[in-house]
C-alpha cells in the first residue's frame, strides 16, 4: 500500500503548511535531511490548549499529539513533494505542556509516534525524545518537531 493509501484508509486529509507564528520557517532542507519546525497541538483550527496533570489528561493528549503528527507529515510533504521519498523518518522530539509532577510525557508522544509508524511502515521507525516543560506558546498542550531523511 502506498502512503497515500494509507492516508486514505485512516481518514486523514493532510492539511496545507501552516503560517509561522513567529520569525522563522516551517522546514529547513540541508543536505538529505529535512528538518520540520515545532508543530503546537490545533483542534478545529484553534490552539489545543492544556496542562498535563492539571486541565488535560494523558488520553486526550495522546489526540493532540496524533493531531499534531498529522500537520508534520502535510508540511513534510510540502518540503519534499511526494512523501513516498521519505527514506525514514529520522527523530521526533516531543514537549508536554506538563504539571511539575506530571510523569507520562512519553506516554503522550506516542499518539505522533504510533501515527508516524503506521504511516510509513519501517521507514516510520525513529529516534525520539519527550520533555515536559512549564508551558507551550499559546497554552498549547504538546509541540513535536520531526527530522526525516530524503
Amino acid at each position: 500500500m502506498t502512503i497515500q493509501q494509507t492516508l486514505q484508509s485512516l481518514g486523514i486529509t493532510l492539511p496545507p503548511v501552516a503560517t509561522p507564528a513567529a520569525a522563522y520557517v516551517p522546514f529547513v532542507q540541508t543536505g538529505n535531511l529535512v528538518f520540520l519546525s515545532g508543530h503546537i497541538a490545533r483542534r478545529d483550527g484553534k490552539v489545543w490548549a492544556g496542562q498535563l496533570g492539571i486541565d488535560m489528561d494523558t488520553a486526550t493528549a495522546q489526540h493532540a499529539a496524533r493531531a499534531v503528527a498529522i500537520d508534520l507529515l502535510g508540511t513534510l510533504q510540502a518540503a519534499v513533494g511526494d512523501l513516498e521519498k521519505i527514506k525514514r523518518v529520522v527523530k521526533l522530539l516531543g514537549l508536554v505542556n506538563s504539571a511539575p509532577t506530571y510523569t507520562e510525557q512519553h506516554l503522550v508522544i506516542n499518539g505522533a509516534s504510533e501515527l508516524i509508524a503506521q504511516v510509513f511502515g519501517p521507514r516510520g521507525a525513529h529516534a525520539r525524545s519527550a520533555f515536559g516543560v512549564a508551558q507551550l506558546p499559546m497554552g498549547a498542550a504538546v509541540e513535536i518537531e520531526l527530522i526525516a531523511e530524503v
